[in-house]
């Protein structure tokens, strides 16, 4: 099996299929986890006795986690083996979701959604690798990749209802039970589907531990502190120490990597202009998704006071085109190119932001039409932006490119919902989850909503901008 896997790649998604099974289940773990549980919240805290902090960390571990060790991992990848990192980390989700029928109070939850979060960084980035080098042909590529994603978008929509439905007869322990059948699935495809790795196609150059160590402290940080922006108050000193130390951590890692023999990420790859390009333009398509998914949820539920079901309701026209819309992404690709597909989906994507700005308080038509626009954009900008930089790298780098494609999207996240809390939150008066807001608070919202929105179209339309000028270069 590894012999012929090696030897010869696939020539259509068919020939693929266990492969291509195994890592969607990776894909849809990672999006389920992201989703299923938020809706188990309070019971959690009723049954744990957790206090509000401890359940912010219930959920805010795994993110900051995973996003803080992808770099490493990827890298770790890359040296010892794709396929072998991905599989222990595998078998760490099975392990670790297995722990939770054992959790009795919310600080034995919080170390099993951390090692939930190691075994993501572990196994997230790898899908996308894996399946990048499962393939020759940047067409089947881009399939194989819109596929992967597509389940796991599924996975991300239905796991609040699904959540819902599963408590209603069930404990909440089973929310994260059933990774250990997804986790199952993916060993068996991957284990089956996919070569052992050829030692030819890594590499040897020693890990840079300096550089991992800095890099990962920067992301926690950066991850971190929107969260205290939001939750503390741009008064307080919490979170503008945490940015410091962020940007000072950064500094450092910048300045090791350009001065070490062998550095964890080679900023000079980073600087190829297929590379820096598709991750700009994934930077400004999560800049502005995360920004306006903020608002509109903010808006929907406070502004016009909708109930949280009908507001979940509201968020419809996005699910609808994340999932339905994997039906065309190659086939606008196969018609425009994917460079062109790159800039032109992530332009779509802050142009619906802008939208939003602009119209969004006028009524839900807009704010439907908005969403629809930025999930197009982002269900096309998603899929080639990650080919481009993976394109854009030697093949013995593929799993700490596809780690940096996640990292600069979670980072670009927070940083979306930081700038719009803290907008929010200085020109907003009083207190936000109050009912019945004077009239002058309504209007505060609603200008803080518009600038917001308009903050976050020119940081994402100025990462845009700039990665259409690398895509011409890379072009030319």
């Amino acid at each position: 099996m590894h012999t012929e896997l090696t030897a010869r790649s696939p020539r259509s998604l068919r020939e693929a299929w266990v492969a291509l099974a195994g890592l969607s289940a990776v894909f849809l773990f990672e999006m389920l986890d992201n989703s299923i549980l938020n809706v188990a919240l309070p019971t959690i805290g009723r049954e744990l006795h957790a206090s509000t902090t401890s359940l912010q960390w219930v959920t805010g571990a795994y993110s900051v986690v995973f996003g803080g060790l992808m770099l490493a991992f990827g890298a770790l990848a890359d040296r010892f083996g794709r396929r072998r990192i991905m599989l222990t980390g595998l078998v760490l989700l099975g392990l670790a979701s297995l722990a939770t029928a054992f959790v009795g109070n919310a600080e034995q939850l919080i170390a099993v959604r951390v090692l939930m979060g190691i075994a993501a960084a572990m196994t997230t980035p790898g899908s996308m690798a894996l399946a990048f080098r499962l393939f020759e042909a940047d067409d089947l590529r881009v399939r194989a990749t819109t596929l992967i994603s597509t389940v796991g978008l599924v996975g991300l929509a239905i796991g609040p209802t699904a959540g819902g439905l599963v408590l209603a007869i069930a404990p909440w322990q089973v929310l994260l039970l059933v990774n250990v059948p997804i986790a199952a699935l993916a060993i068996i495809g991957v284990r089956a589907g996919i070569a052992a790795d050829d030692p030819a196609d890594l590499h040897r150059d020693p890990l840079d531990v300096l550089g991992a160590v800095l890099g990962t402290a920067t992301i926690v940080l950066a991850l971190v502190a929107p969260t205290l922006f939001v939750n503390e108050g741009t008064g307080s000193w919490a979170p503008w120490t945490v940015t410091a130390a962020a940007v000072a951590g950064a500094i450092s890692f910048v300045r090791r990597e350009r001065s070490t023999r062998y550095p964890l990420l080679d900023l000079k790859l980073v600087a190829r202009p297929l590379v820096s390009s598709g991750l700009a333009f994934k930077s400004a398509a999560g800049l502005a998704t995360a920004g306006l998914g903020y608002l509109v949820t903010l808006q929907l539920q406070l502004d016009w006071g909708w109930p949280p079901v009908l507001a979940a309701l509201g968020l419809l026209p996005q699910v609808v085109v994340l999932v339905a819309g994997g039906a065309f992404v190659s086939p606008f690709v196969r018609k425009v190119g994917l460079e062109r597909a790159a800039w032109l989906s992530a332009a779509a994507v802050v142009l619906g932001l802008a939208f939003y700005a602009l119209l969004g308080r006028l009524g839900y038509v807009w704010v439907a039409l908005a969403l629809a626009l930025v999930a197009a954009g982002l269900r096309v900008v998603g899929v080639v932006a990650g080919v481009n930089v993976l394109r854009g790298l030697p093949e013995n780098r593929t799993t700490i490119g596809a780690a940096l494609i996640d990292t600069a999207s979670e980072v670009t996240t927070g940083a979306g919902i930081a700038a719009a809390g803290t907008i929010l939150a200085a020109l907003f008066t009083g207190s936000i989850a109050t009912s019945n807001w004077s009239a002058q608070q309504t209007s505060q919202f609603e200008t803080a909503v518009m600038i917001a929105a308009l903050v976050l179209t020119a940081a994402a339309a100025a990462l845009v901008g700039w990665g259409f000028v690398r895509s011409r270069r890379a072009t030319s």
